[in-house]
């Protein structure tokens, strides 16, 4: 394997930390306690800061901005946000009841106008992602505190499917939800600057009671070693993803504190199952024994940013089947005899054939998130080892997709957080349910007991059977391969020693909270 190289010429970062600090604020001497960040990625819908906008939900509830109905806290436990309580009525009504004494940073109350405003903003059919909540039938007021939520038939996640921000509570007297975002977060917007930054200030009036910090400044910079050197040399009081080659120095530095936690990311290859011979499942289990993914986190995660996957979700989720899923462990005898199996012989000059053709493999990924890249190298090496010719092609995420879903591909590698509603039916639904967007238009993926499985889960009201269905469907979908799992995301943060209340959270959309302070 060629060394991968992660820095950039030392002019370069120079002139990018000057002009990332030139509007670093100098809170030495004065009152006003100025905390600064720098993130790895901010919003990317075209200078929109609307939460009901794709994904950008995300970025708003970073910042602190916007908040939800029902939250998980750092423990994957589901809690109430902006509703004080819920209860089921019947199999499709629920009632949600609103927190009282809320208001919105303009004044508005927060009350059951504000939540119909706000989730029909959603379930408009213009609203990009509203075919994720179609299992809602209507929403109406029942109270200024209730409504209650009907869904076509039950279905068990409805509250979890709450948690997501694209569902966060907006003001109804909102005038531009893309450039004045206005929410009942700790922090109210100030300014953004597309690609840039992003500048919050304290909401003194906020219902969760003290807000530590003044004023918020948010960075965005994709450089790992940018953002490395902003935080040792004390530009900023929090980075987060630094370079993990720093990693052991940071955690030296008695200036700096790193703290590390797995995530809910998972990072897949999706395998083509409508091409031969990716059809088989013998082919799609060869190569899954083939990949070696304690090497991949030892080299291209150095150990510290990632740990090897063995089911679909990662050990932060309440729900993952991981004690009870057959592991693929790193096994080329036994990828050879799959492969023989499967009719994909090796040659005489060490090469895999198939149909007499040397076997060959395109692995398609995007730029990003900055560890897909290296991985996906050492997989092709890895896949070379054993005999098959492999290739790794650098596409943005706009081709990726449209590539997957025309079928122009073997694998294509990426990263998904698989529950952020907290609940397995939104990553299951979507890549194993025959009907699902990445289940049919990826994966051609399609087994009648494992989509029986899936919809009998998601109107179970019992968590102990539905559970034992999501053990089931974890298990085959394993055996079936045809997603597979590589390695989970640790997330990493570098805080200046001084920072204090910052805890995180496995979902990656709440970092910014009422408690980060200074000490």
């Amino acid at each position: 394997m060629p060394k991968i190289e992660l820095t950039i010429p030392k002019v370069a970062v120079i002139l990018i930390v000057a002009m990332l600090c030139a509007g670093c604020v100098e809170t030495e001497g004065t009152e006003e306690k100025v905390l600064r960040v720098v993130f790895n990625e901010g919003p990317d819908t075209g200078g929109s800061l609307d939460p009901a906008n794709s994904w950008t939900g995300w970025y708003v509830h970073q910042a602190g901005i916007y908040e939800t109905l029902f939250y998980y806290d750092a423990d994957m436990n589901l809690m109430p946000k902006l509703a004080s309580g819920y209860k089921q009525l019947n199999d499709t009504d629920w009632e949600i009841q609103l927190r009282e004494n809320v208001n919105f940073h303009d004044g508005t109350k927060m009350n059951a106008d504000a939540v119909l405003f706000s989730l029909n903003r959603v379930l408009d059919p213009s609203n990009s992602r509203s075919s994720e909540y179609s299992f809602i039938k209507d929403v109406q007021k029942t109270g200024e505190y209730t409504i209650v939520i009907e869904t076509n038939d039950t279905y068990a996640p409805l509250i979890a499917s709450l948690v997501d921000p694209v569902m966060s509570i907006v003001s109804p007297g909102i005038v531009d939800a893309d450039k004045q975002p206005v929410g009942t977060g700790p922090f109210k917007f100030v300014s953004f600057e597309p690609g840039a930054s992003l500048e919050v200030e304290k909401n003194p009036d906020y219902w969760g009671g003290e807000v530590k910090a003044d004023r918020i400044l948010i960075q965005y910079n994709k450089d790992s070693t940018a953002r490395t050197m902003l935080i040792k040399s004390g530009d900023v009081d929090i980075a987060r993803d630094p370079l993990q080659s720093e990693y052991s120095a940071l955690q030296s530095n008695p200036d700096i504190n790193v703290t590390s936690r797995e995530t809910l990311r998972t990072y897949f290859l999706y395998v083509n199952g409508g091409k031969a011979p990716f059809n088989d499942t013998r082919v799609r289990q060869a190569l899954s024994y083939a990949i070696n993914r304690q090497e991949i986190v030892d080299t291209a995660l150095e150990g510290v940013s990632g740990i090897p996957a063995k089911g679909i979700f990662t050990n932060t989720m309440p729900w993952n089947a991981n004690d009870q899923v057959e592991s693929y462990e790193y096994n080329p005898e036994k990828a050879l005899e799959l492969f023989e199996e499967a009719g994909i012989t090796k040659g005489t000059d060490g090469k895999l054939y198939y149909n007499g053709e040397p076997f060959t493999i395109e692995i398609q990924t995007y730029t990003k998130r900055a560890a897909l890249q290296p991985s996906a190298e050492i997989i092709t090496s890895q896949l070379e080892d054993i005999g098959i010719t492999t290739t790794v092609t650098i596409l943005d995420s706009a081709a990726l997709t449209e590539n997957a879903v025309s079928g122009n591909y073997d694998f294509s590698f990426a990263a998904w957080s698989t529950a952020p509603t907290g609940d397995p039916d939104y990553f299951l639904s979507s890549h194993y349910l025959s009907t699902g967007n990445y289940a049919s238009n990826w994966l051609r993926y399609s087994n009648p007991q494992v989509d029986e499985w899936i919809l009998e889960a998601r109107t179970e009201p019992d968590e102990k059977k539905r559970a034992e269905l999501y053990d089931k469907i974890q298990a085959q979908v394993q055996e079936d391969a045809a997603i597979m799992p590589v390695f989970y995301a640790n997330e990493i943060y570098a805080l200046s020693s001084d920072v204090e209340g910052f805890v995180m959270y496995p979902n990656e959309y709440t970092i910014i909270t009422k408690d980060i302070g200074f000490a």
